[in-house]
């Protein structure tokens, strides 16, 4: 059998091959990603299985760090605003990961194909971000699915049937728990996720929590409770982070246009949304809208980062969580 660094070395020659600035492979759901840079970044997750293949990253989630390195995983299972940071990471020595969209009709059908003691019994109150070893099946599996790419006429057939591998895998690993709460349509996690969709689709409207609870199907205290438990923030603060991150995206192309953006995004005091963005992204709105701009312009002109892409949304770098 390989060995960890054999599926590694392979992993990073196929991603420095394949990568591109918006993530997106010929493969649906198959994510690659090549970065240059450990500036630090705020995007809004979706939910993913991640493999670093070279270098590491750290995210914050709420109060809670997460990192995880070559050769290991990270799991997420919701929509989550994140702050995080690539480790080390440089044009010479970028950080390579690939990502599976983890997508509820992919993983409810494997639900059915073993006993209910295989899966981990403890799903409730599960934390939505998981890091652990990615294990040499896990491995060879992800390595087989990015190797597709460089064979097209087979992946529309063989994808599928890796992809499947793969979930098994995490399913009856130790995030398998996690995982099942995706695949289940009454799972806390999943009544917790109609509420984070409302709250992205509606981050500028006034938030009721009795109307969250009604909507997740919980009781106000148990909704509370169980958002916290996935998101590790309350309700009111992921509308923050999600309204904060929505204005940044804005701002760049509207700099000269700060109280507007606020206005947009729900704030009805120019001051507090000054003193709040501030204070997540470490500069006022105006001045951290004018930096990105000149990053985004000087990156765009540089061949030595691929990840540059003046597409990619709210800050001009697509990246994987």
């Amino acid at each position: 059998m390989r060995t960890t660094s054999q599926y590694l070395d392979e992993l990073r020659g196929l991603i420095a091959a394949h990568a591109r600035a918006d993530l997106r492979t010929s493969i649906d759901g198959l994510l690659l990603s090549r970065v240059g840079t450990s500036a630090p970044d705020y995007s809004l997750t979706e939910p993913l299985l991640v493999v670093m293949a070279q270098g590491g990253k750290r995210l914050l989630l709420g109060d809670r760090v997460y990192e995880y390195r070559a050769g290991q995983c990270l799991v997420v299972t919701a929509d989550l605003p994140v702050t995080g940071h690539f480790i080390g990471a440089t044009p010479r020595t970028p950080s390579l990961g690939m990502g599976l969209v983890l997508r509820p009709a992919a993983i409810a059908p494997l639900l059915l194909e073993a006993p209910l003691a295989r899966w981990s019994r403890t799903t409730g109150g599960l934390p939505a971000i998981a890091t652990g070893e990615a294990g040499l099946e896990l491995l060879d599996a992800a390595a087989r699915l990015v190797r597709l790419l460089d064979h097209p006429a087979d992946a529309s057939v063989l994808a599928p049937l890796i992809e499947r591998e793969i979930l098994w895998r995490l399913l009856t690993g130790p995030h398998g728990g996690m995982l099942r709460q995706i695949g289940l349509a009454d799972s806390g996690l999943a009544h917790v996720n109609r509420a984070i969709g409302w709250i992205r689709g509606n981050y500028a409207e006034p938030m009721r929590i009795e109307e969250l609870a009604r909507l997740a199907g919980m009781s106000p205290s148990a909704f509370h409770r169980h958002f916290r438990a996935v998101t590790a923030m309350s309700p009111l603060q992921f509308q923050k982070r999600i309204r904060l991150q929505e204005a940044r995206a804005l701002l760049i192309a509207r700099p000269d246009d700060v109280a507007g953006v606020g206005h947009l995004v729900g704030y009805d005091s120019p001051s507090q949304f000054s003193r709040e963005y501030r204070r997540l992204f470490g500069a006022p709105p105006g001045q951290d809208a004018a930096r990105l701009r000149a990053t985004a312009d000087s990156t765009a002109d540089s061949t030595a980062d691929s990840t540059a892409d003046p597409a990619a949304g709210p800050y001009g770098v697509r990246r994987l969580p």
